[in-house]
């Protein structure tokens, strides 16, 4: 077997960073590969660079479009990718040379298996003086369940830790109006459809630290309220009350009053689990934010 993996690699302004980050998918070992280099309307040097490397080797692709955020950018290489396989790949980021052959081999002895997710380094300028991640990853928490309750409390993945199998992202897009957690949700909606992973233990992916990065200068606390609205959409009610336990228990649990108010909630129906999320939020003043991003919780159904 053979398969053609696509590396999407979406570019906003971040050209001083871009030929290391194709060098490292140039030198992967496993070559039958596509590398979608997509310019989400940089004003730097992203367009000369970029047509560079597909000058270079005819197997990265090159897409100019007008700024539409980093999801809009892999949305579009996702419709367009030809791939068995999809790799993500910040355009600040590297990939160990080895990161698409041991995953494919993983995938190869492990039948069923549609993702494989490796551990992950940090790093300022070298990659090769990385030092360790900003978090552990435990693979016990790799399943729909982990992800979707424990993420950002105790770990998140980096999306080019992951390696998929294209089919997933048949039904499955970054949502486009936000600028973080987007990933979370990707992350939660791949596993709905596959359940299960095999964790790689070996740095394969490097993270960059950037002051600069959109991580780290927008809101996350405003994009993670979005998310929960956009699990809204496919949780089972079940699922989305816990969500909104955990929800306010992360935020909430330093104040005693609170604590004792979601031990209230817990011991509640669904439907009166509302009316008390709403009355605890009211009283903590972020009523006002829930609202405009989580009414599904202030009004979960009853049946």
């Amino acid at each position: 077997m053979n398969p053609l993996v696509s590396i999407i690699v979406p570019c906003y302004n971040q050209a001083q960073f871009l030929d290391a980050t194709l060098q490292s998918v140039l030198d992967q070992t496993y070559e039958n590969w596509e590398c979608m280099i997509i310019n989400d309307g940089s004003s730097d040097d992203t367009d000369y660079i970029a047509q560079k490397w597909v000058a270079k080797d005819s197997r990265f692709v090159y897409l100019h479009k007008e700024n539409g955020g980093v999801s809009n950018s892999r949305n579009l290489a996702i419709e367009k990718a030809k791939g068995d396989y999809i790799q993500f790949l910040d355009s600040d980021d590297v990939l160990d040379e080895k990161k698409l052959e041991l995953s494919l081999n993983r995938i190869h002895a492990d039948d069923g298996i549609k993702i494989v997710i490796s551990n992950f380094r940090m790093f300022v300028d070298n990659p090769f003086e990385a030092s360790i991640p900003y978090c552990n990853l435990n693979p016990q928490l790799f399943n729909f369940e982990g992800l979707l309750y424990q993420w950002g409390a105790s770990f998140t993945i980096p999306i080019h830790c992951g390696f998929f199998e294209a089919s997933l992202f048949e039904s499955i897009r970054f949502p486009e109006d936000m600028t973080a957690q987007e990933d979370w949700i990707v992350w939660v909606s791949v596993f709905k459809k596959a359940r299960k992973a095999i964790f790689l233990d070996k740095p394969l992916a490097f993270y960059r630290q950037n002051p600069k990065s959109r991580t780290r200068t927008k809101s996350l606390y405003e994009d993670q309220l979005k998310a929960y609205a956009y699990f809204k959409i496919f949780l089972s009610e079940e699922e989305f009350h816990q969500l909104s336990l955990v929800l306010i228990s992360r935020y909430y649990k330093s104040n005693e009053d609170l604590k004792s108010r979601l031990r209230a909630i817990k011991e509640s129906n669904t439907h009166q689990s509302g009316l008390m999320i709403k009355k605890v939020l009211k009283s903590a003043g972020v009523l006002k934010l829930f609202k405009r991003f989580l009414p599904a919780i202030l009004k979960l159904k009853s049946k």
